[in-house]
């Protein structure tokens, strides 16, 4: 359900419609941090304090956002960035805290990278929003859409060069971004899908031995057959 969740919310986010999506992004990243909440490991009246906090931080942004200025813009990106990393932490925490490993497990991981991504994205726009000077090279367009397509191929380290940050905020975000996504995806998702198979191969029944093994040939055959009782080696005079 979360992955499912965050993947409508990237669609959205890269659509055409971000006047729209930068205030449904709010609400459905105040979703996820509820959904995350569900499964955390924490009383139930901090869960409660946070989801009341969460929902008047949002109400909040969308109030800021609603202004359409650079400053009420960029205080609701920061937010959408401190939801996103509070949401991968308790998402990360979780998976580490479980005794074994599961499919729920991995797609948890996912789920964690997908916010990882999504959480530069707003980080970078706030840079954006907050700043003096345009966030990319020769003033390319900077918009949620340009931002995620930024973020994820900084986070996977693909770098295709057509998107570049100009200044110096925006190219250290971009580099430990880039650092994330490479711990990220050889520490814990490496680990999980190889501890995840080696379960799975213990688990399964070991196959029944055949007799006689299947490289032996008619030569090696043991024969079996009794003697008979007068074919019995007589004792020679040295032995008597």
């Amino acid at each position: 359900m979360l992955l499912l969740l965050l993947i409508v919310t990237y669609l959205l986010s890269a659509s055409g419609l971000s006047s729209v999506a930068s205030y449904l992004q709010i609400v459905l990243f105040f979703g996820v941090v509820l959904l995350v909440l569900r499964t955390a490991q924490v009383s139930g009246r901090v869960v409660t304090l946070i989801a009341v906090v969460t929902l008047i931080g949002s109400a909040g942004a969308i109030a800021a956002a609603l202004t359409h200025t650079g400053a009420g813009i960029g205080a609701a990106d920061i937010w959408k960035g401190l939801l996103l990393m509070f949401t991968a932490v308790l998402i990360v925490q979780r998976v580490l805290s479980k005794p074994t490993v599961t499919v729920q497990s991995i797609y948890g991981a996912l789920s964690a990278y997908l916010i990882i991504g999504l959480m530069y994205a707003a980080y970078y726009a706030a840079i954006q929003h907050l700043g003096m000077a345009d966030f990319f090279t020769h003033r390319q367009p900077a918009n949620t859409q340009t931002f995620q397509y930024f973020s994820f191929t900084t986070l996977t380290t693909l770098g295709y060069g057509d998107f570049t940050a100009a200044g110096n905020p925006g190219r250290a975000l971009a580099v430990i971004e880039a650092l994330t996504g490479q711990i990220f995806l050889a520490t814990l998702v490496a680990r999980l899908v190889a501890v995840f198979r080696a379960a799975g191969n213990q688990d399964r029944p070991e196959a029944r031995r055949r007799w006689p093994p299947p490289g032996a040939g008619s030569s090696s055959r043991i024969s079996y057959h009794r003697k008979p009782p007068g074919s019995a080696r007589k004792p020679s005079s040295r032995e008597r």
